[in-house]
């Protein structure tokens, strides 16, 4: 894996010197695929290291590792507080892009250079203990996109964003320009929010579906919220909630899988043998489709606007039948 692309040297050997205390042993393998470079160039930049002073032991056939008690940063952590950056570093890893990943594991590696050698090992160890794992009932994402990133610094710098885009609904590649205002995870996808220029409005864009981005050096032409504040206000706009409340069988339970929580699931409780559930859902429309697929384990306690729709679709596919 790539560390920096164009990383210059100077920043590559400190870098090298940040890893060689992220734990006990370093093997040269190690510092030459992290930086994509040379076996020879690593031994070389650890040689520069060891003329500057810093107490590198080389071990042959094993490593590199510095002598204890030699630390550069002040900053200590305790085991709670490493595990818990670990813990991050898998959902990182899971549920955002590769750039963010790197950035991210480039920071492990300085909170491992400060931890106390039965701390590093502690880390070490409990790396096989933690595991962040695929959702089998969502589709896996085949495009891997490196937005994240660009998108947060032209938030940092309050610069225009361009991008181009492609929506889902009308199959359109469009060119933006926008104004960043944050980013959001739903239901397993990461949404940007901007005040777009072509129209003229706030609009999400869902970043897997941006092909390409670009920092401007055109600064921000309006004030904007806070993020929180739009959230809050779509949420208003959009989600009014309608209640259901469905019963199942208990034997198809297994059948919903994590669906139910994609729907709104919020409780359920035991009624005369059966299950019943209690739905918080937007959209009339969307559950109706569900519960058909569970229609013959299953039926509507409430409201009467998802029977009626119901009774329409199946009515509609007996006409066809």
């Amino acid at each position: 894996m790539l560390y920096i692309a164009g990383m210059n040297r100077i920043d590559r050997i400190s870098a090298i010197l940040v890893q060689l205390q992220s734990k006990k042993i370093v093997k040269g393998q190690e510092i030459a695929e992290r930086f994509n470079i040379s076996l020879r160039t690593a031994y070389r930049d650890i040689k520069t290291l060891e003329e500057a002073g810093v107490p590198i032991i080389s071990e042959a056939g094993i490593g590199y590792s510095l002598a204890d008690g030699y630390r550069l940063p002040p900053v200590m952590f305790t085991k709670q507080e490493a595990t818990a950056f670990l813990t991050a570093e898998k959902l990182v890893e899971k549920l955002t892009d590769q750039s963010t990943h790197d950035v991210y594991q480039s920071a492990m590696y300085k909170i491992k250079a400060v931890l106390r050698a039965d701390d590093k090992n502690h880390l070490e160890n409990m790396e096989e203990y933690i595991a962040v794992v695929d959702n089998p009932y969502l589709p896996k994402d085949t495009k891997s996109t490196n937005h994240m990133q660009v998108i947060l610094n032209s938030i940092t710098q309050k610069k225009v964003l361009c991008i181009d885009y492609f929506a889902h609904h009308d199959q359109q590649h469009t060119t933006r320009n926008i104004e960043p205002i944050g980013i959001f995870m739903q239901f397993n996808h990461w949404y940007l929010i901007g005040y777009c220029w072509l129209r003229k409005d706030y609009r999400n864009f869902r970043i897997e579906r941006i092909v390409k981005t670009q920092q401007t050096q055109i600064d921000f032409a309006k004030t904007h919220p806070p993020l929180k504040n739009y959230l809050k206000e779509i949420s208003n706009k959009e989600n009014k909630l309608i209640t259901a409340v469905l019963r199942f069988d208990k034997k198809a339970l297994h059948l919903l899988g994590d669906q139910k929580y994609y729907c709104g699931f919020v409780s359920e409780k035991e009624v005369d043998g059966k299950i019943e559930m209690t739905f918080l859902n937007n959209s009339i429309e969307g559950l109706a489709r569900w519960y058909m697929m569970l229609a013959d384990k299953a039926e509507i306690v409430s409201p009467k606007s998802l029977k009626t729709r119901v009774n329409q679709l199946a009515e509609n596919i007996l006409k066809k039948n």
